[in-house]
């Protein structure tokens, strides 16, 4: 989708922005009596003594303060759940077709659908696994969600999204990243709208470490483009919708609460294009592992186990000698969550299709299908680029469990199993190839 928006690019740089000149203070964050009689107000995304690296504040100059607003009510969850969920996780796989489209009127907030989650939402730790289905745009209403931050990847239809920090479009192909309690409208600019979403209770995504990659690959900072600042005003009686311990509550404002004019830090929005991966991988032989994919990752308290990993799986060359080059049989003990944005899986030759989902938990038994595997095994060895197909893995340190309405609404696919029906064994004990 062509795009006439301007954006700030970086990531985690301390960003500044101003709808109208002079209304950003230039010496200090809280003057006496800040430019234009507007009002000053944080944003802490992180404890204020967190280590600098990881320190992610914004300082917003808006007409409204965020405290005028009346008592929040608890409204209906609708189908978004969080964790933890009443049921244990399964060893089983699972694979879903997509979510059926949503019925006229259905915007981004009532499409939300909870497939999976692990963790605590209330300790701040693990994440939300869910799908969205929207058919209209957000009209005087706005979500906060203050349990986690969002990383939406749509997979059908463009989507616009409304910030207190400015506006951000995205089109199948790219993400978006809305920083926690961070306020928003998605638009669709384009029609109906659907994708996968990852909520991230934990640590703030950040970039992956390199190591003996060295200073580049992967995911370049300059590729993700944050929004400009712009304001709303004269909107009218608008609802805020805001998630907090696992709940929605709501209120009425007299007006949009996307009024920053101006703002200046490090907690916010950001936009990414996955075909910008600069994508590392193996020279010789074998198959490298899916780690090597990663865009952006949570850490946990413990060093190299993220909370939840974000890969991409685009475009690329392969070229690995007398190796067998689809994803080989595993047992992971991260559990693995997979979306296919177009294009055909490259492990799987049927079944898994755009806008589907499948979910291998820690340690479940996964691979290649049976025409996958064969075809894997007799292929040429030429290099051959795999194109035209993009697909992503939310890994995750614990088993998700699973919500009752992904396990029973329909799109589940009862068969999965039989995806590896027909592998069977083939060894001898005679001398041979």
């Amino acid at each position: 989708m062509s795009s006439s928006l301007e954006y700030l690019t970086g990531f985690g740089n301390e960003h500044r922005s101003e709808a109208i000149a002079g209304t950003l203070p230039t010496l200090q964050n809280s003057p006496q009596k800040p430019p234009r009689g507007l009002y000053a107000e944080q944003i802490s995304g992180t404890a204020f003594t967190e280590p600098r690296t990881r320190n992610r504040r914004t300082w917003l100059y808006r007409i409204r303060p965020s405290a005028g607003h009346p008592p929040m009510t608890r409204i209906d969850d609708g189908a978004l759940l969080s964790a933890p969920l009443p049921d244990p996780p399964t060893p089983n796989r699972l694979r879903w077709d997509p979510l059926p489209q949503s019925a006229d009127g259905t915007d981004f907030l009532d499409g939300l659908y909870t497939l999976a989650a692990n963790g605590d939402v209330l300790a701040r730790q693990g994440i939300g696994v869910h799908l969205y289905s929207a058919t209209a745009s957000m009209e005087r209403r706005y979500f906060q969600n203050s349990d986690g931050e969002m990383l939406i990847v749509p997979q059908s239809g463009p989507i616009r999204v409304r910030t207190e920090l400015g506006i951000v479009e995205a089109s199948p192909g790219e993400i978006v990243l809305i920083a926690r309690s961070i306020k928003f409208a998605v638009d669709l600019p384009a029609g109906a709208s659907a994708g996968y979403v990852c909520e991230n209770y934990g640590m703030p995504f950040e970039l992956p470490e390199l190591g003996p990659i060295g200073a580049n690959g992967l995911a370049h900072a300059r590729h993700f483009r944050h929004p400009v600042a712009a304001f709303e005003q004269g909107v009218g009686q608008s609802e805020l919708v805001q998630k907090f311990g696992g709940h929605l509550w709501s209120c009425t404002l007299p007006d949009s609460p996307l009024d920053a004019v101006a703002w200046h830090g490090t907690h916010g929005v950001y936009v990414y294009d996955m075909l910008q991966f600069n994508v590392m991988g193996t020279l010789n032989w074998d198959h490298p592992d899916p780690s090597i994919f990663t865009v952006l990752t949570s850490p946990s308290p413990i060093a190299g186990q993220a909370n939840v990993d974000f890969c991409a799986f685009g475009p690329r060359w392969v070229v690995g000698e007398h190796t067998f080059r689809p994803p080989h049989f595993h047992r992971n003990i991260m559990t693995e969550f997979m979306g296919l944005v177009y294009g055909v899986h490259d492990s799987k030759a049927g079944g898994f299709v755009p806008g589907g989902s499948s979910l291998h938990n820690q340690f479940a038994a996964h691979g290649p299908d049976l025409a996958t595997h064969r075809l894997g095994s007799e292929a040429g060895q030429d290099p051959q680029k795999f194109d035209n197909a993009l697909s992503f893995m939310f890994e995750t340190r614990l088993p998700l469990a699973v919500t009752r309405q992904a396990m029973d609404d329909g799109h589940r696919q009862s068969d999965y199993d039989a995806a590896w029906t027909g592998l069977e064994p083939h060894f001898t004990a005679e001398p041979g190839d």
